[in-house]
């Protein structure tokens, strides 16, 4: 087949659009958090992942402007070479202070962490083993190391039992990484780390968290899924992103001060990649300030996507359980998922379809997420909003 062929047989994003059940790339015209102005009309926003309501934060913003100010727009270099600031390095101890660990090392994006971290640790002659649920970046990572002549195996989702029967399989002197979401990005459920960490120890092999929706939300003030379980100590490495709870756009890793330094001579993500523009990362050091200072932000996020999920329980709707910010209603059908989703926009009300195959057959969802400066006013409407949908389209009585 000629290359494009597949860009022109490539029809079904255009007929979803026909039908106008289209969700994705919707341009946000203005963001106040809890409600954003789309297509000229203010829709509650009840699937943004700015858990803590700091993206629309004057403070935040401010700190973004000042950095821009002093340092300009870009950074015009890599980590490695001219596009290191203070800025980078006081945020890469802050952080490091925060989580618990020896060190940090800044990635300019989430994804790239992964990718970056991943590739450059596991190596030919390695394991990269991934729950099989794992957010794309881990895959992502998975594969790119598979290139490079490692080995990429799976374990079934957040099955501690199977991923030891997984490790008990591979040589005793093989290098082996477990990758796994600390907070699953489509479920919202916990990794059950502390089980893993057991069998993980037991064959030899080391652990990285990705706490991408897990840091500022669970744990000991926002710490994440380690300082949840209370095995920070044990967890050899964890990631993150700055695109969520702190407002911005970037990615980390924190770990051994050993291991980040060899991933700042050896990975190809950092060394090649633009380095996190002064904006960006002054913002997440100011979200990082608001966070330690403001943890009320925590409590009340988990409050509100508390409520959710007993409202939308309640109701009649099949809900994923979860202690985090994100709230899952399964509806099976994709069609249905379409449709419903369509009439919750038309309601003013913006949530996420996830539909296979990005989510497993018979597991088309609406994925709701919430925020710490979400009002009952807000949570009410969404959940009369549900309510009516559901009962038109047959789907709770």
């Amino acid at each position: 087949m000629e290359l494009f062929q597949k860009c022109f047989d490539f029809t079904r994003a255009d007929e979803i659009k026909e039908l106008g059940l289209y969700p994705y790339f919707r341009p946000v015209e203005e963001n106040e958090g809890p409600v954003v102005m789309l297509e000229g009309r203010q829709v509650i926003m009840a699937g943004s992942n700015n858990y803590l309501g700091l993206t629309a934060d004057s403070r935040v913003k401010t700190a973004a402007k000042d950095a821009i100010d002093r340092y300009g727009t870009g950074c015009s270099g890599s980590r490695y070479l001219t596009g290191t600031i203070k800025l980078h390095i006081e945020l890469e101890e802050r952080l490091a202070d925060f989580l618990g660990y020896e060190d940090v090392l800044l990635f300019s994006t989430g994804y790239q962490t992964a990718l970056g971290v991943i590739s450059a640790l596991v190596q030919k002659g390695d394991y990269v083993i991934s729950d099989k649920e794992n957010h794309a970046c881990i895959i992502g990572g998975c594969l790119l190391a598979k290139g490079g002549f490692a080995e990429f195996v799976r374990y079934k989702h957040n099955d501690m039992e199977d991923l030891e029967r997984v490790l008990k399989r591979l040589p005793d002197d093989a290098g082996k990484l477990v990758v796994t979401d600390g907070v699953f990005s489509v479920s919202g459920e916990l990794v059950e780390l502390p089980q893993m960490l057991e069998v993980a120890e037991k064959y030899g092999a080391r652990v990285m968290v990705d706490d991408a929706h897990a840091t500022g939300v669970v744990g000991v003030g926002g710490r994440g899924t380690a300082s949840h379980y209370g095995v920070t100590a044990k967890t050899d490495l964890t990631m993150g992103t700055f695109s969520k709870t702190f407002a911005s756009l970037g990615g980390f890793v924190a770990g051994p001060e050993r291991v980040l330094n060899y991933l700042k001579h050896h990975s190809p993500a950092l060394i090649f990649s633009a380095s996190p523009t002064p904006a960006s990362v002054a913002s997440a050091l100011k979200a990082l300030d608001i966070l330690l200072e403001e943890p009320w932000r925590i409590d009340q996020l988990l409050a509100n996507a508390e409520k959710m999920r007993k409202g939308f329980k309640q109701m009649g709707f099949n809900v994923i359980e979860s202690r985090s910010g994100i709230v899952p209603v399964v509806l099976g059908d994709t069609d249905k998922t379409m449709i419903f989703w369509r009439k919750l926009y038309d309601k003013g009300v913006f949530v996420n379809a996830f539909i296979p195959p990005g989510v497993p057959p018979n597991l088309a969802m609406l994925r709701t997420s919430y925020m710490a400066t979400h009002r009952d006013e807000h949570l009410d409407q969404i959940l009369n909003v549900f309510h009516a949908v559901g009962l038109e389209l047959g789907i709770i009585n």
